[in-house]
Parts: C-alpha cells; sequence; structure tokens
C-alpha cells in the first residue's frame, strides 16, 4: 500500500515496476527556480534538496513545493514540480539535486528509485546553471520506426564520458517530437496496451461514424486503415486539386496516415513512451493486435525491430533529460502533416469537427508534455484551471471547450532565461496567410508576430533564434518547392519555408537588415531531415550582422540518400556564387557560404545521418565549433569554406 500525506491509499498492482513512469525530466532552469517533469502510477509526496560541493543549499518539505498535479487516468498522473529558493541560486557551479519520495514507513532517495539517471561515479544527478551559454545539443524529427540509432542516446553517451563541466548547457528540440501522424503498428500496440494499463480516459469521437475510443480500438480498421476513417472534404477550389476535378480528397494529406494518432489517450501514452524506459516494461509487442487484419502482420514484423531498438536506448535518453535542461517547441509531426499549410487546408481542417478534435487533441498533448516545462508560469496561469477542470469531470463539452482554447492561444514561443537571450519561435500557429490565393502557403509568422519580435531584438548585441525550418535553407529545394506551388501542389512537396510567402519572406530578411537588431545571430534549425551550417554576411555592407544558419536534423530520420546526393550537387552547380540565378532569389542581397562538413563525400555541403547537433561558443557569443554528432559515432565538424568556394 502507498499511502499519502492526506492519508489516501492506492494498492500497488503485481504488475507495478515503479510509481515513477516518466522523469524526472528537467525543464525550465534559472538563477530563480527549477522545474521537474513526472509521470506518476500514483500521487507521491516528495522532498527535494539540492547541494553544491556537498553543502546543503536548498532543501524543500513537499508541502514547500510548488506543484502542478493532474490525474490523465485511473493510474496515471502527470507532474510539475517547481522549486523557488529564497536566494538566486548560483552560476556555473555543479549542483546535485535529489527528488525523494515520502512513504508513510520510509523515504526513498532519488539513487534508490531511479539509479539508472546517475551518471558513472556520481551520487545524484547534477543540474548546471550557465550565466553565459557556451555550448548545447540541439536536434528535431525523432521518428520511433526510423534508421538505427537516436541523436538522444548519442548525447547521453557524451555526457557519460564528460564531467558536468564539460557537458551541454542545454538540450534543445526544435520539432517533430511526437510522430503523430505517422506510427509504427508495434508503436501503437504498445499505446493501446498502456493506455488500457493505466486506465487513461475514453472519449466520444463526432463527426466519425465511430462513437468513441474504445471502439476505434476494437474496430478492423484500427491498424495500417486509419486513412479509411479520417475525414475527407470536397476539393472544391484548392486542396490537393487536380485539373477539372472535383471530389472528396483526404484532410490529412499525409502517405503514412494509417495509423494516425487521433484520441487523447493514444497521444498521452505516446508521450510517455517517448522519454522513459519504465512503460515500455509494462507492455508486450511480441504477439499481433487481435484485430488486425493478416495482410498487415509483414508489416508489423518489419517495423517491430526498430521499435525495440528505439524503447532499448530510453534509459539513455531519461538519463540525459535529467540532467540537462531540455526546451522544446513543436513543428508539423507533433500534429499532423501539412498543419496550417495553407488557409485553405486551415479552412478543411478546422471546420470538420473529427478533424478538429484530432489536431485538438495532439495540440494538449503538448502543451502537457512539452508546452509547460518550457514555460510553467505562462501556460499554467492561462490553461492550469482549465486542465484541472477538464480531467476532474471530463466531458465532451469541455473537451471541446479546451480545444478552442488553445486554438485561440495568441502565441506558443517563448524565451529561454541564458546569456545571450534564446528566442524560441512559434512557426504553426500565428501563419501569414494568403487572401487572394488561400491554396498557397502560408506565411511561417504573420505580420503581427513578425513586428513583435523585431520589438524583441531592438538593441540586442547577440542572440539565438530557434526556427524549427531553417530561415536560410537549400536554394533548390525551396525553388523546387515553388514549382509545385504554382501548379497547385503544395502538399506534394510540404512547400513551407520561410522564402515560400513573400511577405513573412520580405520581413524576416529586413529583420536582419535593420541598424538597430543584433550584431550577431545564431539561427538552429531541424526539420528537413539533413543537416548543414552556412556563414552569412550582407551585400554592399561593410557593416552588418554576422548571421549562422545551423539545421540539425534529424535525430532520428533520415533524407532518401541518392536523392540528397542529386539535390546537393545540383545546388552547387546551378547556385554557385557566379550564378545569375541567385538574383532571381529573395535573399540575393545577402552572401551565404557554405560550411563542408568533415568526414563527408567530396563536395557534399549536407549530412543525411540521424544524430544530434553540438554547438559550443566564446565570450561573445559567436559559435566556435559546429557538430553533427552521429549515432554511429562518426562526427562531421562543420568547418568555414575559404571565399572563393562559397555559394552566393
Amino acid at each position: 500500500m502507498i499511502k499519502t500525506k492526506n492519508n489516501e491509499t492506492f494498492q500497488r498492482s503485481p504488475q507495478d515496476l515503479a510509481e515513477v513512469l516518466a522523469g524526472p525530466i528537467l525543464r525550465f532552469t534559472s538563477t530563480e527556480r527549477i522545474c521537474l517533469q513526472l509521470v506518476t502510477r500514483c500521487p507521491l509526496s516528495y522532498e527535494f534538496s539540492l547541494s553544491a560541493n556537498q553543502n546543503l543549499l536548498v532543501l524543500m518539505k513537499d508541502e514547500q513545493l510548488q506543484r502542478f498535479r493532474i490525474q490523465l487516468g485511473e493510474h496515471c498522473w502527470l507532474e510539475l514540480i517547481t522549486i523557488q529558493p529564497d536566494t538566486p541560486l548560483p552560476t556555473d557551479v555543479n549542483l546535485s539535486y535529489d527528488l525523494k519520495i515520502i512513504y508513510a514507513d520510509e523515504t526513498r532517495s532519488i539513487a534508490d528509485w531511479a539509479p539508472d539517471i546517475l551518471y558513472p561515479g556520481e551520487q545524484l544527478p547534477t543540474i548546471r546553471i550557465a550565466s553565459k551559454l557556451m555550448r548545447l545539443v540541439h536536434g528535431s524529427c525523432r521518428k520511433p520506426h526510423q534508421s538505427p540509432g537516436d541523436g538522444l542516446v548519442r548525447a547521453d553517451h557524451l555526457c557519460a564520458a564528460q564531467t558536468p563541466e564539460q557537458r551541454p548547457d542545454l538540450l534543445i528540440m526544435s520539432g517533430d517530437q511526437l510522430y503523430a501522424d505517422d506510427v509504427a503498428g508495434p508503436m501503437l500496440n504498445a499505446c493501446h496496451q498502456l493506455a488500457n494499463q493505466l486506465g487513461l480516459l475514453d472519449e466520444e469521437l463526432q463527426g466519425s461514424d465511430l462513437c468513441s475510443a474504445s471502439e476505434l480500438e476494437s474496430d478492423p480498421r484500427c491498424y495500417y486503415q486509419r486513412d479509411e476513417l479520417l475525414p475527407a472534404t470536397v476539393a472544391g477550389d484548392a486542396l490537393r486539386k487536380t485539373f477539372f476535378e472535383t471530389k472528396r480528397k483526404p484532410i490529412f494529406t499525409t502517405d503514412s496516415a494509417r495509423n494516425h494518432l487521433i484520441t487523447l489517450r493514444e497521444v498521452i501514452a505516446a508521450y510517455i513512451l517517448l522519454w522513459s524506459p519504465k512503460p515500455w516494461r509494462l507492455v508486450s509487442l511480441d504477439s499481433y493486435p487481435h484485430n488486425m487484419s493478416a495482410e498487415h502482420t509483414g508489416r508489423y514484423q518489419k517495423e517491430l525491430a526498430s521499435i525495440l531498438q528505439f524503447a532499448e536506448g530510453m534509459s539513455a535518453v531519461q538519463r540525459l533529460m535529467a540532467h540537462i535542461p531540455s526546451y522544446m517547441i513543436w513543428d508539423d509531426h507533433d500534429v499532423t502533416d501539412d498543419w496550417n499549410l495553407s488557409a485553405a487546408w486551415e479552412s478543411a481542417a478546422y471546420g470538420h469537427r473529427f478533424s478538429n478534435r484530432i489536431i485538438g487533441n495532439a495540440m494538449l498533448g503538448y502543451l502537457m508534455f512539452q508546452g509547460i516545462g518550457n514555460q510553467p508560469t505562462r501556460l499554467l496561469d492561462k490553461f492550469g484551471p482549465q486542465l484541472k477542470q477538464f480531467f476532474n469531470n471530463t466531458s465532451d463539452a469541455q473537451h471541446q471547450e479546451l480545444i478552442e482554447q488553445l486554438h485561440q492561444h495568441a502565441y506558443w514561443g517563448y524565451e529561454i532565461p541564458v546569456e545571450p537571450g534564446i528566442l524560441v519561435l512559434d512557426t504553426r500557429t500565428q501563419r501569414w496567410r494568403s487572401e487572394r490565393h488561400p491554396e498557397r502557403p502560408s506565411g511561417l509568422m504573420d505580420w503581427e508576430q513578425l513586428v513583435e519580435l523585431q520589438q524583441a531584438l531592438l538593441n540586442r548585441k547577440q542572440v539565438i533564434l530557434v526556427s524549427p525550418a531553417p530561415i536560410f535553407g537549400v536554394k533548390l529545394i525551396e525553388a523546387i518547392q515553388t514549382l509545385f506551388t504554382r501548379i497547385g501542389k503544395p502538399l506534394m512537396v510540404d512547400a513551407e519555408n520561410w522564402m515560400a510567402h513573400p511577405g513573412s519572406a520580405n520581413v524576416i530578411l529586413n529583420i536582419f537588415r535593420h541598424s538597430r537588431t543584433p550584431e550577431q545571430f545564431v539561427v538552429l534549425s531541424g526539420d528537413v531531415h539533413y543537416s548543414f551550417a552556412y556563414d552569412i554576411k550582407l551585400r554592399f555592407r561593410n557593416a552588418g550582422p554576422r548571421i549562422y544558419q545551423i539545421t540539425s536534423s534529424g535525430l532520428r530520420n533520415t533524407f532518401p540518400d541518392g536523392l540528397i546526393n542529386i539535390l546537393d550537387r545540383l545546388n552547387r552547380w546551378l547556385y554557385a556564387s557566379w550564378s545569375p540565378l541567385n538574383w532571381l532569389t529573395k535573399r540575393r542581397f545577402m552572401r551565404i557560404r557554405p560550411r563542408i562538413p568533415t568526414h563527408n563525400p567530396a563536395g557534399r555541403r549536407l549530412v543525411n545521418a540521424s544524430g544530434i547537433g553540438w554547438v559550443e561558443f566564446d565570450e561573445s557569443g559567436a559559435p566556435i565549433r559546429i557538430a553533427q554528432l552521429n549515432v554511429d559515432g562518426r562526427d562531421h565538424d562543420f568547418i568555414p569554406s575559404r571565399e572563393d568556394e562559397h555559394w552566393s
């Protein structure tokens, strides 16, 4: 029996391997507060302590901790614990923390209930709050059933070989932490088993021929046939329209929608499985789901090896995220492919009750498992009471009301409290929509948000921008996307980049040219499934900002290798420094020099391998090392190119 401080008792299940299913994940961290995120199987009482060189700095009993706790299911609780000491915490010092669980008859240290999160030779997990950012790791696009290896595992193995002083100050994940629209059969099976183990809530499914989440999970189309269940609309004027064609087209245009996450219980279970090994011990994937047709068993078996390999890396992922502050922002796959790509897509998707619910459930999952850890004060003030009310007394009306509040939220971007300032951009929810051509891609940020961004940048000397999509991308690929947009096929090539919309392109480029914006920009991006680095300067001006575009993608994903080789080679030929094609681009007043990756085939500028980005900074905030750490241990440093080798 487990007894809480309120004398509530909870019977342990025979399958209960641990009360804490996920975490602690170190989230928002500053000298003023530390936030830890956990998922537990029952409500627990804690004691938190923080020490430096064995000197106790902070000791907080359970009643002194700031807690946000919601019950997601019969045996599932999400918890954000905030430690706010009376005096600011020291910087650039190794801080050891302990999160003890308090039972009625014993107290267990974190070294007892989570010994696998400790690095070799350390008695407790450590936190190091940097006064100035010196190094970070970053990446995006972590698809569980993609190629072997995991960039987060690679980062953990690196940290295990380092002292706390050598480890990265931050982990920044710039999108597609969750692949809600591209789910392997074994992963979906694990979600359903875990949801049942934890008693996650059922829900009504309005606008569908299925009545509830439980009915969906027993339906023969549940596995590998969900594209038949997803909503469609009449393609009368825009969406994936072919010439002289007016017929029903899918709202969710991804080619991988056969196991698309639909219900909130599936989204919650998927998030719990993303960053911890413990929930994987509660499921068994060897047998096929009872309602899966025989024709799909072969595909299930092929995907199983990748999913099991993904699960094997979870102990390393959990350890990394217990030591390094983690910040996240969403991109399309966290919700669905082509999310908010165009005004026409939005009209179709939000106008259908079923697709609106699917999108809303993914957004709700982001809020709980990613968003509140990034900016706990702001988001808990806005959504905390509504979340508690909904999970305390769930109803379809409350569910839809909460989703509508998420749709109306002004902006999901935020600032990370470290020097130089890090601004994380929301490029998904406040799009610059085309009123004249609603089928064309929307700008990644609208006029109002770009103006606010410029105001936030005024009079700063340096800044780091986190933009899920690169601001300075590969010109040839962007040209291909533009071509498909002009012939009415933007969804076929995922035609969204900063240059795709004239308004947002001109404004973001003008921000770099503004005389009062920073002298130095570092842009961290992902999204594209390959990695590269550019050095950028303004043409025709001696003065002007130094700009670094650093792209790392994916953590567990790659681009088709043969195709990227062709595109890389053609890009070097067509957009060489002497090419007049450069003057047809929106970036014609900027000089862009690609850095050359080491250990890459001759001439290649793009690294196509799963891994994680590593960036080191000097005292002025300029990057002195830009690297892509591959999962196979073969690392690439991006070396500045000679002047005569640059692309323009």
